[in-house]
């Protein structure tokens, strides 16, 4: 599949002229040669491997850690394009607590007929979670908004990330590459900032501390060193000042939650955990999980301590719950959605399942839970083996998939072996909710390195790049 010409070029117009935005950038990169940026992005690579930065990879062999390639050349979004994203994120977070909050309470958008019941009989809703008060009314402490662009104005939502988000870490540490490898860039542009994103999160999970809890103690419960997100909880755990714990350094005594210390035990008051409810707890869910803490979700239902984010948000960020998110705006908020859902068809109902059939090579299919790249059918990139296997699977299970049309995502500047040359791009801003809805101004930016690929995910061969918003004056 090649490069999609009708694809949105973020630098340069239908004409070949450089937009505002990027002018600056442009008249730079005339006066840089490949060779040095070749360089930098050796230097990149060079200093991410000595700091560690890599992920790991299921299923692979060879120890199966590979560093997320990183692309020297910035995406650059003005101040009033990243007003739009970043008021449409946080409307759509909002959004989603709200739904959450009422799907394990009131339940009004059942009743009032907007969500089919059968969604409680979805594998993501929790029943434990039915009518326990979370602090705050909040679910999603930490949600990440995956947010396409096909137009100059036109961005549209692909999926909400609310279990467990990643890519905090790289958003970060991509920032810190950048100003070290150009600073005379930082010069010429004046940069929002995004260094403070970890204070901002330790300030927000401390809000959200049960109510009397003067100076809360707060941990990121990590799954362990085997986890493909491993180098990302170390990261924010050292850049908030908090412990990194597993199940094994916690316990429950009483109502309580308890960190083992060389000082001798210590009260946990919020766990930042990045282990899914599955394996949260071996008394409440997966008896065989050797990765919780036995006794956790009685302590947490009783109110004993803070999961950030809540059990059970995973209902929201379903694939299939997806559809629903433009009307649960109106529902909740009384407003109208300020970004749009990517159209979608789910294979449950019979219509939209034979239009998926009948155009399977035109969409892309997703399994309702899957993430990372994972359980997806690209269909005008796939072959005939692959359309097969896929409405082989659609017919044997049909609940488990949505498709969606194949969108031209918008393009970026991008460093390739032969040079520089488009690439599509997708943006993943973090919301953080705590007292209030925040989001700083940047974003992870997952770039496709492969020539026409809409494939953005790491763990199929995607990239990143540093993702600047410029002040007002710009």
């Amino acid at each position: 599949m090649k490069n999609n010409s009708n694809a949105y070029d973020e630098m340069r117009d239908s004409g070949g002229n450089v937009r505002d935005v990027y002018q600056t950038f442009a008249h730079w990169l005339q006066c840089t040669n490949f060779a040095n940026l070749s360089q930098k992005t050796r230097e990149a690579e060079l200093l991410f491997r000595r700091v560690g930065i890599t992920f790991n990879v299921y299923g692979e062999d060879a120890g199966a850690e590979r560093l997320i390639p990183f692309d020297v050349i910035p995406r650059i979004l003005s101040a009033t394009e990243w007003q739009l994203l970043s008021a449409g994120a946080i409307q759509r977070v909002r959004t989603l607590n709200a739904f959450l909050n009422d799907l394990y309470h009131g339940q009004e958008i059942i009743k009032a007929g907007i969500v089919p019941r059968s969604i409680l009989t979805n594998q993501m809703y929790r029943p434990e979670m039915q009518g326990i008060d979370v602090p705050g009314g909040i679910y999603a402490h930490i949600a990440g908004i995956d947010i396409v662009r096909t137009g100059e104005n036109q961005f549209y939502v692909l999926e909400d990330n609310l279990r467990t988000p990643s890519g905090v870490s790289y958003m970060l540490e991509d920032r810190k590459m950048m100003m070290r490898l150009f600073p005379e860039l930082f010069r010429r542009y004046s940069v929002a900032p995004v260094e403070h994103f970890p204070q901002m999160l330790l300030n927000n999970l401390r809000a959200v501390a049960q109510p009397g809890v003067q100076d809360p103690t707060v941990v990121l419960l990590t799954p362990g060193a085997y986890n493909s997100a491993y180098f990302e909880h170390a990261f924010l755990a050292q850049q908030m000042g908090i412990e990194l714990v597993e199940g094994q350094d916690l316990f429950v005594k009483g109502n309580a939650v308890f960190m083992r210390t060389t000082e001798g035990p210590k009260r946990v008051d919020v766990i930042y955990r990045r282990i899914d409810d599955d394996f949260l707890d071996p008394l409440a869910f997966r008896k065989d999980s050797m990765l919780g803490v036995p006794g956790l979700v009685s302590v947490y239902c009783n109110g004993g301590v803070t999961l950030a984010n809540a059990i059970g948000t995973g209902i929201a960020d379903d694939k299939s719950i997806y559809t629903y998110v433009p009307e649960m705006v109106r529902f909740y908020l009384g407003e109208q959605p300020i970004l749009s859902n990517v159209p979608t068809y789910k294979a449950a109902i019979v219509a939209d399942r034979q239009y998926i059939l009948d155009h399977l090579e035109q969409l892309v299919v997703k399994e309702v839970n899957g993430s990372g790249g994972y359980g997806m059918l690209v269909g005008p990139a796939a072959s005939k083996a692959q359309l097969d296997e896929f409405r082989v699977r659609i017919v044997a299970d049909p609940d488990n998939y949505i498709a969606q049309p194949t969108l031209a995502l918008s393009t970026c500047p991008t460093l390739v072996e032969q040079g520089i040359a488009p690439r599509h791009v997708d943006l993943r801003p973090f919301v953080l909710s705590g007292k209030t809805v925040t989001l700083i101004p940047g974003a992870l930016c997952r770039v496709a390195l492969q020539d026409g690929s809409l494939v953005v995910n790491s763990s199929q061969g995607g990239g990143t790049k540093d993702t600047w918003v410029l002040n007002d004056a710009e």
